[in-house]
């Protein structure tokens, strides 16, 4: 009589399903000294929203920086 397999014991790391990916956040700053941000998980993403921020004559810069 063949042995039953005894379940292997899963531990709660094994499902931790975050943290897969690291998030990016935009800061455009404004001339008038207001300021908005925005969050990406895509970094080609992230970077394409600020060029194209930038090229608004409202728009005194825009960067990105990652934050997790």
């Amino acid at each position: 009589m063949p042995k039953a397999k005894t379940a292997r014991k899963r531990t709660k790391l094994g499902k931790d399903r975050r943290r897969k990916h690291r998030h990016l956040q935009v800061t455009v700053f404004y001339k008038d000294g207001e300021r908005f941000a925005r969050f990406y998980t895509d970094r080609e993403k992230a970077a394409k929203f600020a060029e194209r921020q930038r090229k608004s004559p409202v728009v005194k810069t825009a960067r990105v920086i990652q934050v997790g």
